[in-house]
Formats: structure tokens, C-alpha cells, sequence
């Protein structure tokens, strides 16, 4: 297994993601910086209301996204191969750039801000995605939910303690993601647009344990 899967280290990007989420929806103007299906949701009521402006501040998001899913793919396929430095630890390092200049933009600048975090968000989602072999996701929980839940389920038919396992990996990523959430929120009321540091230091940690040699 890869360190990149291990469940304490999904744990905090989890985490992280849940706390980015927040931030953007309680700083910068009620946009989420991970959940695009709400942003297409309001988008798409904005632009058929005629509320053009309005409608831009989650078109913009979407577009960040997929260009963070865009990007990230190019490094995978560029420095995939490379001896010097994992991929995954670019990915990181350009993530807590990104994140460190959106804790000091202004409110004037929250669509930027918002973008810069939805970018960072997808370099995240298409960089980590797995935990101990499992397919997940550690900035969403729609998908998560759905495989934990189906695995209890098949627990619950077959007695099969892989799938229980399988189940608690899941749903200990949603838990840590709304852990994340719930800090954030509070986080934001107290330290404003200086919250998202927070996530900076996690994905600082993140990194010191991927470059963490393994003990013999």
C-alpha cells in the first residue's frame, strides 16, 4: 500500500477538504469550494432569473475545478516517473502556494479567492484517491456515502468483515470531513479570511509523512 492511501493520512485531507468548504461558504460569499453540484444548482437558477452577476460567482468556481482537474493530470503524466520528487508532492506543494495567497486576498477579491480554492480543491480530489485500496474521495462526501453505506449493507447480507471494514473506512472519511467543516465554520468567524492558513498546515503535515521514510 502506498503512504498516499494510508487512513490517517486520508483522514486529514479529508479534513482539510471539509474545512476549505466551509471557509469559502462562510468568507467568501457563499460559494461552496468542493461541492460543484451546488454550484450548478445556483448557477443554472441565477442565469434563467436574468441574475447574470450573481450566476457568474458559481460559473467561475466550475471552471476553476476543472482546470485544477486539468492540471493536475499533466503533472501526473509529466513527472509520473520522476525520481527526484513524487508527483503527488508537487501537486501538494502547489496546493499550499495557491492557498497561502487566497488567506490574503482581500473581500473584495472573493470570486478570485474562491476560484484559486476550488482549483486547489481538484488538484486534491484527482491527486488522492484512494484509502487503504478504496476508492474515495477526501473534498466530497456524496460518493463516499454512497460506498460506505453499500458496503454495510452487503455486511449486513453476507456477514463479510471485509465489507464491514470497507464501510468504516467511508463513513471515518465523512466523519473527519465534517469534523473539518465544522471547525472551519467556526474558525472563519473568529480568524475571517485568514482560516484557510489551517488547511496550509495540514497539507504541510501531509507532506512531511509521504517524505517520511519507512521504517525497516
Amino acid at each position: 500500500m502506498q503512504r498516499s492511501e494510508s487512513l490517517f493520512l486520508s483522514a486529514l485531507l479529508s479534513f482539510s477538504g471539509g474545512l476549505q468548504d466551509a471557509y469559502t461558504y462562510n468568507v467568501r460569499g457563499k460559494v461552496f469550494a468542493n461541492a460543484q453540484t451546488g454550484n450548478v444548482v445556483l448557477m443554472s437558477q441565477n442565469f434563467m432569473l436574468g441574475n447574470w452577476s450573481t450566476a457568474l460567482r458559481y460559473l467561475c468556481p466550475l471552471i476553476a475545478f476543472a482546470l485544477g482537474i486539468f492540471i493536475t493530470e499533466r503533472i501526473e503524466f509529466r513527472f509520473k516517473d520522476s525520481e527526484k520528487l513524487h508527483w503527488r508532492q508537487i501537486i501538494l506543494l502547489l496546493e499550499m502556494i495557491v492557498l497561502i495567497i487566497v488567506g490574503a486576498l482581500p473581500g473584495q477579491l472573493d470570486m478570485a479567492a474562491n476560484m484559486a480554492v476550488s482549483f486547489s480543491c481538484a488538484m486534491q480530489v484527482q491527486t488522492f484517491r484512494k484509502v487503504r485500496g478504496y476508492g474515495y474521495a477526501s473534498t466530497m462526501c456524496i460518493g463516499n456515502l454512497r460506498c460506505g453505506t453499500e458496503s454495510f449493507s452487503q455486511y449486513l447480507r453476507d456477514r463479510d468483515r471485509d465489507s464491514l471494514t470497507k464501510a468504516l473506512h467511508f463513513f471515518g472519511i465523512i466523519l473527519f470531513f465534517s469534523v473539518g467543516a465544522g471547525i472551519g465554520g467556526i474558525a472563519s468567524m473568529q480568524y475571517g479570511a485568514k482560516t484557510i492558513w489551517i488547511s496550509v498546515a495540514i497539507l504541510l503535515a501531509v507532506t512531511m509523512l509521504m517524505l517520511k521514510k519507512p521504517k525497516n
